[in-house]
């Protein structure tokens, strides 16, 4: 059964006794011919049309099982197609251009969803005409398939500025500015996620080396260089910020009980401080996207930019490829037939 359809008995109509020579009611096959000669606004076809689609109808209701509303659905559309590709009611001249031009058709008039119904219509009228004898070969091969996927936006940093401004926002004489200075650095120089902010201790930084131990996804654990001003940053946090406490947790709560932020809290600093900077409200990992961004910009290798953010694959790195715009021009051939000089 066609997908999205709904299976129901498959007894008999009994909306009449008498049959007519398609097998169905013979009540039915009249107030059927109305229904799809005059619901449409395209020419009306020829009377032998109605009666195959009066036999199509029946097919779907005792044979394929389904209710009347989604057999009529159905069959309204198989009367579109024959309107536009079959008027002369010789179906055995029908070509795979007559089936994808309707498709094509039909899509420039209703969205892609209801593209996707008539094309599932039409497939399974086509294989009707081709069991009946109708056409000599199958041909719902021949409907093109129709995708509803929308495209995936690009990744999004922000800008030298806003960065800038984002690390202006915090008042640094205070602990909680030290503190929340310090992650939006780590965020903006390691592109940590905000779970590998709230994850890190104290003993995670290794100062005599100049490295701190990320707690990745999947329990991966890797070191990455520390960068001078982001140790810096969190010394002062250490030294005039962090609560006294044996909590090892890097990043603690200002109020009590004093115990580790959490990645919402994380991404929460993040957003307070882009909305103080005059920023749309963002999130942590737009920093993340920030830092792949920049080292695209600036010609490193994509696997490069997989081991700094840690990928498991190079297809989650090869994303970021996507917003390096004047390369990815580069890499464009021309339109078939345009002119170059245009």
């Amino acid at each position: 059964m066609d997908p999205g359809l709904r299976a129901v008995s498959t007894q008999p109509d009994r909306e009449g006794a008498a049959k007519g020579t398609s097998g169905c009611p013979a009540s039915i096959l009249g107030s059927l011919r109305a229904l799809i000669g005059t619901v449409s606004t395209d020419p009306t076809i020829s009377s032998p049309l109605l009666d195959l689609l009066a036999d199509f109808r029946c097919h779907l209701r005792q044979e394929r099982g389904l209710v009347a509303t989604t057999a009529d659905a159905y069959v309204l559309r198989a009367r579109r197609f024959l309107a536009w590709s079959a008027r002369s009611g010789d179906l055995t001249a029908l070509t795979a251009a007559d089936v994808t031009g309707a498709v094509l058709r039909e899509s420039q008039n209703v969205s892609a969803r209801s593209t996707q119904y008539f094309v599932t219509s039409l497939r399974s009228f086509l294989r009707f005409c081709f069991v009946s004898g109708l056409t000599p070969v199958d041909m719902s091969a021949a409907v093109l398939g129709v995708s509803d996927r929308r495209r995936s936006s690009l990744p999004l940093g922000i800008g030298n500025q806003d960065a800038e401004a984002l690390l202006g926002s915090f008042d640094r004489q205070l602990p909680q500015g030290r503190r929340d200075y310090a992650i939006v650095l780590i965020l903006l120089r390691l592109g940590l996620r905000s779970a590998e902010v709230a994850s890190l201790t104290v003993d995670d930084v290794d100062w005599r080396v100049g490295e701190v131990l990320v707690h990745g996804k999947g329990d991966r654990e890797e070191q990455l260089p520390l960068p001078t001003d982001v140790g810096e940053a969190i010394v002062s946090y250490l030294q005039q910020g962090r609560p006294e406490t044996s909590c090892r947790a890097l990043f603690l709560r200002r109020r009590a009980p004093i115990a580790a932020l959490g990645r919402g809290a994380v991404s929460a600093v993040v957003r307070r401080a882009s909305i103080r900077a005059g920023m749309a409200g963002i999130g942590a990992h737009r920093l993340r996207h920030t830092l792949a961004c920049d080292m695209v910009t600036a010609g490193v290798p994509l696997p490069e930019i997989g081991q700094v953010l840690r990928h498991r694959s190079l297809i989650s790195t090869a994303n970021y490829a996507r917003v390096d715009l004047p390369a990815l021009r580069g890499l464009a051939q021309p339109w078939p037939g345009a002119d170059r000089d245009a």
